[in-house]
């Protein structure tokens, strides 16, 4: 395919990357914070380092499992919906065309357009592919919002892996005295730069980012903590 000439000129857009950025860093996140936060808890509850190990590598399985798994029945749902809706507009452009040209051509009034402007556009588009049009401008379906199960999935579930192995791997080298602080540092370390890799790969702003993400994850940890140190057991 040729390049745009105009490409050289514009400022890039990531609206295209927003399905799978999202899966990941959703993926990534909650593979750091909750597995850090079960390394925080069971620290916290005076643990040996194996039961520590053991504790964050079931976090990691069974949170990767249950990411992917969720994220694919979620997003299927979404894909069933959005072909339950295709297949209606399909039916009532066989039996209304008229109605939905109405239809259409009110959708680019609203936007702008004037009256006879708009109806030309929606005659224009509904003569070049019709269910098209209207899946677009009328459902809000397209190309960059379209539900993709399994590519969510395999996003949400590699990430958290990917996420997870950093708090494993503090619970394997860090000296298991003052783990806790070992844990809570390092994953403030991690969440932030996940927060700055997130925001420059989507062009959003950096600080707020990771501001955001290291609050809350903070919060999440301290949280955790306190219950493993009010209601843990040595092992």
């Amino acid at each position: 395919m040729s390049k745009d000439p105009l490409d050289d000129y514009l400022l890039p857009h990531y609206i295209h990357k927003s399905n799978w950025l999202r899966a990941a860093v959703l993926g990534a996140n909650d593979g750091i914070l909750s597995t850090a936060s079960i390394a925080v808890g069971v620290a916290a509850a005076g643990s040996t380092r194996g039961a520590l190990i053991l504790a964050a590598l079931a976090g990691l399985v069974a949170g990767a499992l249950s990411m992917a798994a969720g994220e694919y029945v979620s997003v299927s749902s979404q894909t069933d919906i959005e072909k339950a809706d295709i297949k209606r507009e399909q039916q009532e452009l066989e039996e209304m065309p008229d109605l939905e040209l109405q239809r259409l051509a009110q959708i680019y009034e609203s936007r702008g357009l004037k009256k006879e402007t708009a109806m030309q556009v929606a005659r224009e588009l509904t003569a070049h592919d019709a269910l098209g049009a209207h899946v677009r401008d009328e459902l809000g379906i397209n190309e960059v919002s379209q539900a993709r199960p399994l590519q969510a999935a395999l996003a949400s579930g590699a990430s958290f892996t990917a996420g997870a192995v950093l708090p494993l791997g503090v619970s394997v080298f860090m000296p298991v005295e003052g783990m806790v602080y070992y844990q809570y540092g390092f994953a403030i370390f991690f969440l932030a730069l996940l927060g700055a890799m997130a925001a420059r790969a989507g062009g959003a702003g950096i600080t707020k980012a990771v501001v955001r993400i290291t609050f809350w994850g903070t919060a999440a940890m301290a949280l955790t903590a306190l219950v493993g140190h009010l209601f843990g057991v040595n092992v």
